[in-house]
């Protein structure tokens, strides 16, 4: 298939005018299009981009039993000069078809993947805002369509694409609560896909940590209870000795989040020194007992660079100083301004949606 050969049908009407771009509360408005291909005979069909609207499906739909869907996170960002551009899409397809490799699915290719995004992203060019810490939301996911019941990999799929403009994930600093009971993921599970069924797990226990005052979950590792693994939204990072040290991926129960990725690259660039390593969290209490523990942030597509100014381990509280966060003020304030095209992109991490 050439670039350029997705057919598309406008919607009769749009929402872009009645909607308020002063208030766009998370992943709740979507635009007026989506993109749309099908698996089904061993080959993907051509991509499709139709209006935003409800789907029709039978009710043994293999995936609500059986939770054969995956899913990534991207955001595009209006530039400085009117342009817009997407963040890292390239990184995304990789860790995609990652995850459909462990649950048993198809790759997608690379053209229904970017190239769908990108003729996506300029048929809703509009609906990209431009305010500080605003973007648009890009949400491709998979799912088995075979109607069926029964333990199997699904036979037909379909690959979407829909967009959401978004503001701030989070307004303030997190409260965040050291799980010790319940397990996120176990080595030689699923922890580093990024399949449904890691979030539906991860439900409850996220709802008991809010009802005791707590913004997120901080995950440990299955087998101890010691060491440092990941946020519900979100990875890790810390300053410990004035070094900035994140949970190493080795064991394949952490997701390998691009906003991580980017944040390690973008620190190293700066001159900072960065640990990828397995973290206790006894550590970090250790370090806030002595002063050496002086920040903690959370990184990822949705919340970009979150602070964390408390953390609930037991019956310690370690809590931080949010407004003396320098590293991770840094790394945030560098991120957005390659973003949007207020500084070089020096790494090549911005892809324009009509290049």
């Amino acid at each position: 298939m050439q670039k350029g050969a997705i057919k598309v049908t406008k919607a009769a009407t749009s929402k872009w005018s009645s909607t308020d771009f002063n208030n766009l509360p998370f992943g709740k408005l979507f635009t007026d299009h989506m993109l749309i291909a099908e698996y089904k005979d061993g080959a993907w069909g051509d991509p499709e981009i139709l209006p935003y609207g409800p789907l029709h499906f039978d009710p043994s739909l293999a995936t609500l039993h059986y939770g054969q869907s995956i899913f990534e996170g991207i955001k595009a960002f209006r530039r400085k000069d009117g342009s817009a551009a997407i963040f890292r899409p390239y990184e995304n397809l990789k860790r995609f078809n990652k995850s459909a490799h462990r649950m048993a699915m198809p790759d997608v290719p690379e053209f229904h993947f970017i190239e769908g995004m990108k003729h996506l992203l300029a048929l809703e060019d509009k609906w990209i805002p431009n305010a500080d810490d605003h973007s648009m939301y890009i949400r491709p996911f998979m799912f088995g369509t075979d109607e069926v019941i029964g333990v199997g990999p699904s036979s037909r799929y379909y690959f979407i694409i829909i967009l959401s403009p978004v503001g701030p994930y989070f307004s303030k600093p997190l409260n965040i609560y050291v799980e010790e009971q319940y397990v996120r993921a176990a080595p030689g599970g699923v922890g580093y896909a990024k399949t449904a069924g890691n979030y539906a797990a991860s439900l409850y226990p996220a709802k008991l940590a809010k009802d005791k005052g707590f913004d997120q979950i901080l995950w440990m590792d299955a087998q101890e209870h010691r060491y440092v693994q990941e946020c519900g939204a979100m990875n890790v990072f810390f300053v410990l000795d004035g070094k900035l040290i994140t949970p190493s991926l080795d064991a394949g129960t952490i997701l390998d989040g691009i906003t991580r990725k980017s944040i390690i690259d973008l620190a190293r660039s700066l001159g900072k020194t960065v640990e990828e390593r397995d973290i206790l969290i006894d550590e970090l209490v250790e370090g806030y007992k002595k002063g050496t523990l002086t920040e903690a942030f959370g990184a990822g597509t949705a919340v970009t660079v979150s602070k964390i100014e408390v953390l609930q381990y037991k019956e310690t509280k370690i809590r931080l100083d949010a407004s003396k966060m320098s590293i991770a003020d840094e790394l945030k304030q560098t991120m957005a301004a390659i973003r949007n095209g207020s500084a070089a992109d020096s790494l090549g991490w911005m892809v324009g949606i009509k290049d």
